[in-house]
Parts: structure tokens; C-alpha cells; sequence
């Protein structure tokens, strides 16, 4: 069974930056970089949209077009553990953010909730104006 673990959340004035983090525990003989991983986020009273991807080697990357320019994915696959650094932050990124794990079939990735077959809990990101 693979675990996911969100953290970084907190209550950020508009303008600021945060990073999210999230550790993945897999189980032999799968490893983090058997996994595409994605962020994606829901906002109260709205629909959980994908936020960004990035490839089990990390060279393919995904954004949706409202955090482009502003949000950057990466990952340490020494250290299974996934990022989102954002900055620039607005009051309509509030939501709560999860990490996903999909088990990679390839070199890209995507940001289709459907695909992904392991999630975190998540963690509140809160922007005031």
C-alpha cells in the first residue's frame, strides 16, 4: 500500500510564497520513481481541479494555465518526497491541496484525477487579501 503525506499548508497574505511537500512511502518492489506524481486542489464549494504533474524522471512537467508563471513542480527521488513551490500567491489559490501518485506508464504525465491511484489527505492553504 502506498502512503501519501501532504504538509506546508498554512495562512499566506496575497503576494506571498509557500511550499508544499509530500512524502510517499511505497512498498517493495516499487519505488517513488515508479510513479508520476501531481498536486491538485479544491476550493470550497467548487470542483478538485489538477493543479500540476511532473514525470516519474521529472523531466515532463504539467500546469494548469491559472498557476503557470507562478507555481513550480519538482521532486527528490532520493528522498521520495514531492514539491509545489508557490509565489505570487492569490485568494483564489485558498483550497485545500492533495498530493496524488500515479503509476507511471511512460515518460509524461497528466493532471486527470481519474488517472491517479494513490492519495494524501491534504493540506489547507489559506491566501488573504
Amino acid at each position: 500500500q502506498v502512503q501519501v503525506e501532504e504538509s506546508g499548508g498554512d495562512l499566506v497574505q496575497a503576494g506571498g510564497s509557500l511550499r508544499l511537500s509530500c512524502i510517499v512511502s511505497t512498498v517493495s518492489p516499487y519505488s517513488f520513481d515508479d510513479y508520476a506524481m501531481a498536486w491538485f486542489r479544491q476550493a470550497p464549494g467548487k470542483e478538485r481541479e489538477g493543479v500540476s504533474c511532473i514525470s516519474w524522471s521529472g523531466l515532463d512537467t504539467v500546469y494548469t494555465d491559472s498557476v503557470k508563471g507562478r507555481f513550480a513542480i519538482s521532486r527528490d527521488n532520493a528522498n521520495n518526497t514531492l514539491y509545489l513551490q508557490m509565489s505570487g500567491l492569490e485568494p483564489q489559490d485558498t483550497a485545500m491541496y492533495y498530493c496524488a501518485a500515479a503509476a507511471s506508464n511512460g515518460a509524461s504525465c497528466d493532471i486527470e484525477a481519474d488517472h491517479m491511484d494513490y492519495w494524501g489527505k491534504g493540506t489547507l492553504v489559506t491566501v488573504s487579501s
